[in-house]
């Protein structure tokens, strides 16, 4: 972004985009995404022990906002991530969280 101003239409859709991103459920995907580039809703399911109906709902409304792309083979349905920023972004403030997380440690044992 840098020193450009942004309209008020792009500034609300970035703040879908965080909003999109703002339920621990849908980083919780993400982050499996992340790591196995490409998963069935069922390996989901298993992976964060969510209910298929509630992780279904969720992938679609990151698919439709473009943040997930989604394959189908035969009775089963495959996602990735599909925005090259999300890796970046999660990356970043997941980094930072840490650091934070690191800092605090130090100050408790102090």
């Amino acid at each position: 972004m840098g020193n450009t101003y942004l309209s008020v239409p792009m500034l609300t859709k970035v703040a879908q985009r965080f909003k999109i991103l703002s339920e621990p459920i849908r980083l919780q995907l993400i982050n499996q995404l992340q790591v196995n580039h490409e998963l069935s809703v069922s390996e989901l399911v298993e992976a964060t022990g969510h209910s298929q109906a509630n992780v279904s709902k969720h992938l679609t409304l990151m698919a439709r906002e473009g943040i997930l792309s989604r394959r189908k083979d035969g009775l089963l349905a495959y996602y990735s991530i599909s925005d090259p920023t999300i890796n970046e972004l999660c990356t970043l403030v997941c980094g930072r969280i840490l650091e934070e997380a690191s800092e605090n440690q130090k100050l408790l044992q102090e």
